[in-house]
């Protein structure tokens, strides 16, 4: 039987969305407006969803899939920090008996929203794909929507650190989502795949997201394949000429639930008591359109980040977390120090930790030399590792790496070639 007209408003809604989806950029807080266009295609999506052509649900189908893996693959590319941004969401919900799971959380959210996206794309069981999708959808949408009028975690990560939105930003982009979603959700039966039977549709996605798991596990376990991060390799980081932005961390009393904003690093992360005291909740950015992001302190309190910015063939150790250095980490780490120190290069350490547990470790490891004192946040932003390793030239960074990737051997003396 001949579908009834819909007079071209399956075509309308898709374009609509579209322009929407541009229009988002331009606007970061709250407007009545562009909220009622969004809801009106959502509307308009949903009455005429049974109309809809096949051709407008197959655009349907590959702008969700399509949208699905690249905000997997921004996050699949820095899984630590999906697991920190998932450790933001869990205190703000008072939820940190879950922080020890923080990490596989990040792991399956990340490996579901690629699989979802790349069966939507592909065409690989797209009923269970769309099933899939309108869930997280779902889940996202009442959670950015709770983000942006309560204002409880300024990023929330959805396209890791490739893309910066803001909340009313990101719950916009949801409702575009939503509405290209509508007509797959009312159609689900319409969908299918007459190219594989079912069983070799689930070989196909088990593959697939096997070999997802893997990219995962291998950016976890060294740097990211592609790095977004403000320290990327090549980038000039002394360079920076625009208005410096403002990083304020909020932290709340164990004890009392009292909360307290900071101007990030002007507070006592290096009093060992105080911090025992009190937990990081969130943090929020403003100003600025481009920020180094690191302030470096000696033991003084001196600030010493133009210094190290200015220094020729800078080896910087890096440290969020002192205690979880291993022996097999220092082992690696004396090694690349006696080398530096043969050939002229310049070896200081940035660490989160308080000067006193710094000084024992220098009694145990006399090769630990000058140590310099930083935010736990910004440290993270560097490498992505603990401890990391970055080499500096008068502030050009020339390579950076894990903990598990420090050169050794052969390696180790290319560095200095």
């Amino acid at each position: 039987m001949r579908r009834k007209s819909n007079l071209g408003f399956d075509w309308l809604s898709i374009l609509l969305a579209i322009a929407t989806a541009a229009g988002i950029f331009f606007l970061t807080d709250y407007k009545f407006w562009f909220l009622a266009i969004l809801l009106l295609n959502m509307l308009v999506s949903l009455v005429f969803a049974k109309r809809y052509g096949k051709a407008a649900l197959t655009v349907c189908r590959l702008l969700v899939g399509a949208l699905f893996v690249f905000s997997s693959f921004t996050k699949g590319v820095d899984p630590l920090g999906t697991k920190y941004k998932i450790l933001d969401y869990l205190a703000v919900y008072h939820m940190d008996w879950l922080n020890g799971m923080a990490m596989v959380l990040a792991v399956v959210l990340i490996l579901a929203e690629f699989v979802v996206g790349i069966c939507l794309f592909t065409n690989v069981l797209p009923r269970l794909a769309v099933l899939g999708a309108s869930l997280l959808m779902l889940f996202f949408t009442f959670t950015t929507l709770f983000d942006a009028v309560y204002d409880l975690v300024p990023d929330c990560g959805c396209f890791g650190t490739a893309i910066k939105m803001s909340n009313w930003q990101t719950f916009y982009k949801n409702l575009v989502i939503n509405g290209v979603l509508i007509p797959l959700v009312l159609n689900n039966k319409r969908l299918e795949n007459r190219w594989f039977g079912i069983p070799m549709q689930f070989v196909v996605a088990i593959a697939l997201a096997l070999a997802f798991m893997g990219f995962e596990i291998y950016n976890y376990r060294h740097l990211p394949v592609v790095d977004f991060m403000n320290w990327k390799v090549g980038k000039q980081m002394n360079a920076v000429t625009a208005e410096p932005s403002r990083i304020y961390v909020t932290y709340k009393n164990k004890t009392t639930g009292e909360k307290q904003e900071f101007l990030s690093p002007n507070y006592p992360w290096n009093d060992s008591v105080w911090m025992s005291q009190w937990e990081f909740v969130q943090q929020r950015v403003e100003g600025g359109t481009d920020y180094l992001g690191f302030t470096a302190m000696d033991e003084d309190g001196n600030d010493v980040t133009e210094m190290l910015l200015n220094t020729e063939n800078l080896l910087m150790f890096t440290s969020s977390d002192l205690t979880k250095v291993t022996e097999r980490d220092w082992a690696r780490v004396k090694a690349i120090t006696e080398a530096a120190d043969q050939h002229g290069y310049y070896v200081v350490w940035t660490v989160a930790a308080e000067p006193e547990y710094v000084e024992q470790l220098r009694e145990k490891y006399d090769f630990l030399y000058e140590a310099y004192f930083a935010d736990e946040l910004e440290i993270k932003t560097i490498v992505r590792s603990n401890p990391g390793l970055i080499w500096l030239d008068n502030g050009l960074v020339k390579d950076k790496w894990s903990a598990i990737d420090f050169p050794q051997g052969e390696k180790l003396n290319k560095v200095f070639e």
